[in-house]
């Protein structure tokens, strides 16, 4: 199985003050100012570079309704909208956990929950980009009926649904194993000691497992049709490829997706190995697992995509000379 069960969640790189080993609690040094202060203004310059990166996508396909009518770039959108959502959650979860060594139950909850609900989420839309993009190739006579705007949506609804109720469970364990004065309390804000329940951990397993196989199944089927399909069209067709490329793009995304899962496990044993250097291995592997992935959306269809590149550069080129233009009258008010 790909999931490796001795973790205990996707968000457990993000404790930089304590970790929680197989066979008991390990005290972790904290940083120094210093170097605490470095590594939180890195975390905040990236996040800041890509908000003004996906911000600029949503505002481009807000602008333009051949984006809005179209089911790849809705399903892109999303994708879009998700990964600035959990970069941000992400990012404001390690800020905390160096400012404020304990918060409210209750708003770490929030935290928490919606940090693994937009984490899970990011497989299941990439499974649905795939299929977009096989039923285009393979069944391309078909694709106006099979992928439309209402059911793209309603996909879009249906994996909103799947990713919450994992969240939704373990909060609801939560309140029937806990006294409800545990919310009133301060703690560190970590996954595995809001959900503290056992039962809560072997569900994660089952519910992880399964569904990254479903996604890594469902990339991998879509990949192999259509590469079937480039070797049936003499011509090489040029979108074949594409789509093809696109696909195994995907599958990176995958991968990366997976470390959220996977890490956890090798950066305790790299921790037990190398105590001296837990906060530089937390901070290495939070880079690796949160940060690089986020990059890959814009990659793909920012740069990759030729129609929505265009429109894309028009509006970031618009944008600059506007900010040029307002120059000189600021100029000469100020005179």
């Amino acid at each position: 199985m790909l999931l490796n069960c001795t973790s205990s969640g996707p968000l457990d790189l993000l404790s930089n003050t304590s970790s929680t080993l197989t066979g008991g609690a390990v005290a972790v040094p904290k940083d120094s100012f210093s170097n605490a202060l470095t590594k939180n203004i890195v975390a905040m310059l990236v996040w800041l570079a890509l908000s003004i990166i996906n911000g600029s996508m949503v505002h481009t396909f807000l602008r333009h309704s051949l984006f809005y009518e179209n089911p790849r770039y809705i399903m892109f959108i999303c994708m879009v909208i998700n990964d600035a959502l959990q970069l941000s959650l992400v990012t404001a979860l390690y800020v905390v956990s160096y400012i404020f060594r304990k918060i409210h139950a209750s708003v770490c909850c929030f935290l928490i929950m919606t940090a693994v609900l937009t984490t899970r989420s990011t497989p299941l839309i990439l499974a649905g980009m795939a299929v977009e993009r096989y039923i285009s190739i393979c069944f391309p006579l078909h694709y106006s009926q099979m992928c439309t705007v209402p059911r793209t949506l309603l996909l879009i609804c249906v994996i909103l649904i799947l990713t919450a109720t994992p969240p939704i469970s373990d909060l609801l364990i939560t309140v029937v194993n806990e006294p409800l004065s545990f919310f009133h309390t301060t703690i560190f804000c970590d996954h595995p000691l809001l959900f503290r329940h056992r039962s809560i951990y072997y569900k994660n397993c089952v519910f992880d497992g399964v569904y990254l196989s479903f996604v890594a199944l469902t990339l991998l089927y879509t990949y192999c049709k259509i590469m079937l399909t480039a070797r049936a069209a003499s011509t090489g067709l040029v979108s074949v490829k594409r789509a093809r490329n696109t696909v195994l793009l995907h599958g990176v995304q995958l991968l990366l997706c997976m470390l959220a899962f996977v890490v956890p496990s090798l950066q305790a044993a790299l921790i037990s190995l190398f105590p001296r250097f837990s906060l530089e291995i937390r901070y290495i592997f939070f880079l690796v697992v949160y940060i690089i992935p986020r990059f890959m959306s814009p990659v793909i269809y920012g740069f990759r995509d030729e129609q929505f590149r265009k429109y894309w550069t028009r509006y970031l080129a618009c944008r600059n000379q506007s900010i040029i233009r307002v120059r000189p009258v600021l100029l000469k008010v100020n005179l």
